[in-house]
């Protein structure tokens, strides 16, 4: 059994995913639109090209996306691609960040910094008073 895809469900998705408002998507196809012809459009299985063409244009996300995308196929390949311990890229490697050690380190490092540069200005110091003095 061959599962259709649904336009209208695959516009709603894109536009929620990009945090737009029905009425935002209306307004910017022009003033034949509403919000409430949107909720009929994304309620649609099949919607015209050149309407899909525009709504492309407006969210700019290929119509290919809106035309092919299958929730079910993606979550398929999700679930069956990643297991616990999935990481992108190389599958061997491993990743140990521990932000505030870092954080720790360089703050360490910054006051030795700071301590050499002070005992550097004491002996230049030291050694401007012993001229001075001569």
């Amino acid at each position: 059994m061959e599962q259709k895809i649904h336009q209208g469900r695959n516009v709603k998705r894109f536009r929620e995913m990009l945090n737009i408002k029905q009425e935002a998507l209306a307004y910017d196809l022009g003033e034949d639109w509403n919000q409430k012809k949107i909720s009929i459009l994304e309620q649609k299985d099949v919607i015209e090209d050149n309407l899909l063409r525009q709504i492309s244009a407006v969210l700019k996300i290929p119509v290919e996306a809106f035309q092919n995308f299958d929730e079910e196929q993606a979550i398929n390949v999700i679930s069956n691609t990643f297991g616990d311990n999935a990481c992108v890229g190389n599958p061997n490697s491993t990743f140990n960040f521990n932000s505030i050690a870092e954080l720790k380190k360089l703050h360490e490092e910054k006051i030795a910094l700071f301590e050499r540069m002070l005992k550097e200005k004491d002996e230049m110091m030291n050694r401007l008073e012993k001229i001075i003095n001569k």
